[in-house]
């Protein structure tokens, strides 16, 4: 109840933060998950590749066994064993077998005349060697015969340098060796990345090692990958071959995932003998899971929920705490009320006690005192018609005035000038100042003003520290006797009135009219205030 808002929004933060901490979770767990899924399908593409890049290798172990037992490798042996191997069912994703023959610089130009007269297509050795290679490596033959494969008949593999480097290194570990990245010769301008694996060919029976050439495998990388994937499925991934380490320079073929991507894990590949890197790369989700949007949604509905229920409780404590003070308070004040009443009910019957005391002193017969008592109980229930109306709360003065001068208003005569601000009096003032102007009144209709056409009778009044002065005059009526009897009238207004008021009252029987000063005490509201409002 002390904190209405506060406590209903924490709850809400409370909630909503375990909810946010389990989504979090979740999706961690589920992150973790797709990564280790992912590193699985690495592994079995990279496996694929592998296996992909040793059967090549495989075929050409086999195929430099065979050359290395004849001493020259003629055209129709090659074919023969290149159509023994079905490579068009069994070599997917390579561009063939070739036979690149390893020449001394010079010894081309007989090497050069020999094709020339056996093979159809080929010219000259090219690029033209510039002398300072010690060794020459053409393109002599390459399988199956085909136009794209006859343009690089004839190219000096051995003037490349990532060819060149893949040769000398198959010589040194005398196993089949994969090139860098390349643009095969047979691709022309089409510029796709590409690789080649060599297998050097020893002459055999020498007493020292003698390259007799390369028997290779030209690779279309993109088709290479395609091939591997036919293995082993990517599933929903993109996957990516380096030469060597991971950078857009070093791509050598891919297949994209089609979205944006995700996360993605590396796999090192060795093929033939040379580092590669596999990239795999997951779709990237821009939606939460199903369970964690469960989660989320129940959280939030949950939080909301709670939220709500502890604000109408906080609501309804509050109302009802607020209704606990009300009742309080109005116990209190009816006990105030009740205290209140029975003071002003003790002074009003005091009140009429002093009158019929006074008017019977000063009556000598029934009718003048039966009179006397009627005027003056009206004039105390005008003025308590008065009170009623404002809840027994403040009575303007000018009110009371009007009231109890209201029988003499009417006619040529009259009263001429009631004026002066707006003043609140409380309840016992206001009966006091209300019997004083209906003596005055009284006293004026049978000897005074009011008793003679053309009287007048003004009240004013004005407001000052605290006080309200009523001044009553009299003018233009009989002129005042001097050697008039004291009557009951004078003595309610000197005694009762003024003790009431707790203030003296000026009044003077001059010969052209009475004139009386009455001050009144203005209180506070909460001096005397019966109700409290809800």
């Amino acid at each position: 109840m002390d904190y209405p808002r506060a406590v209903p929004l924490a709850i809400f933060l409370l909630i909503a933060s375990i909810t946010a901490l389990s989504v979090y979770a979740i999706e961690r767990g589920e992150s973790q998950r797709d990564r280790a899924r992912l590193r699985e399908t690495a592994q079995a593409v990279a496996s694929a590749i592998e296996r992909r890049g040793s059967s090549s290798s495989s075929y050409l172990r086999a195929g430099a066994a065979l050359l290395a037992t004849v001493d020259e490798v003629e055209g129709p042996l090659f074919r023969r064993f290149v159509n023994e191997l079905r490579l068009d069912t069994d070599y997917r994703g390579g561009g063939g077998i070739g036979w690149a023959e390893a020449v001394r610089p010079n010894d081309l130009a007989r090497f050069e005349s020999e094709l020339q007269s056996n093979l159809t297509g080929f010219t000259k050795v090219h690029p033209v060697p510039d002398g300072s290679s010690r060794l020459v490596v053409p393109v002599t033959f390459l399988q199956p015969d085909t136009m794209r494969n006859r343009r690089a008949l004839g190219f000096d593999m051995y003037s490349e340098d990532v060819r060149k480097f893949a040769m000398d290194k198959a010589v040194q570990d005398l196993r089949p060796t994969a090139s860098g990245k390349i643009v095969l010769r047979q691709d022309g301008s089409n510029n796709e990345a590409g690789f080649l694996i060599y297998m050097p060919v020893f002459r055999s029976g020498a007493i020292k090692r003698e390259l007799k050439g390369f028997i290779y495998s030209p690779f279309n990388a993109q088709d290479f990958l395609q091939s591997a994937l036919e293995l082993e499925g990517r599933g929903k991934a993109g996957i990516r071959l380096y030469d060597g380490e991971i950078s857009d320079a070093n791509l050598l073929a891919e297949v994209p995932l089609g979205s944006v991507a995700g996360d993605a894990v590396s796999e090192p590949v060795m093929v033939a003998n040379h580092p590669m890197n596999l990239l795999v790369e997951s779709a990237r989700s821009g939606v939460l899971s199903q369970l964690s949007m469960a989660t989320l949604i129940f959280g939030a509905l949950v939080a909301s929920l709670l939220m709500l229920m502890s604000r109408l409780l906080a609501q309804q404590a509050l109302e009802d705490r607020a209704s606990l003070i009300w009742l309080h308070e109005q116990n209190s004040i009816r006990n105030s009320l009740t205290r209140e009443l029975n003071h002003r009910v003790k002074n009003t019957l005091a009140n009429v006690l002093s009158i019929i005391a006074m008017t019977r002193r000063r009556t000598t017969s029934l009718d003048d005192f039966a009179e006397g008592i009627d005027g003056r109980i009206r004039a105390l229930s005008a003025t308590h018609d008065l009170l009623t109306q404002s809840e027994w709360g403040t009575t303007p003065v000018k009110a009371v005035i009007e009231a109890e001068l209201a029988p003499y208003a009417q006619g040529n005569g009259g009263v001429t000038s009631i004026d002066g601000p707006d003043v609140d009096l409380a309840p016992n003032e206001a009966l006091s100042l209300g019997l004083a102007i209906h003596e005055l009144a009284t006293n004026a209709a049978k000897y005074g003003a009011l008793s003679a056409a053309g009287g007048k009778v003004s009240v004013n009044w004005t407001h000052d520290d605290g006080f309200a002065r009523v001044v009553w005059q009299e003018a233009d009526g009989p002129p005042v006797k001097q050697d008039r009897v004291r009557g009951f009238g004078t003595d309610l207004i000197e005694k009762i009135v003024a003790h009431e008021l707790k203030n003296p009252v000026e009044l003077d029987f001059n010969p052209s009219g009475v004139r009386c000063v009455i001050t009144v005490p203005i209180r506070t509201p909460s001096d005397f205030a019966m109700r409290a409002k809800r």
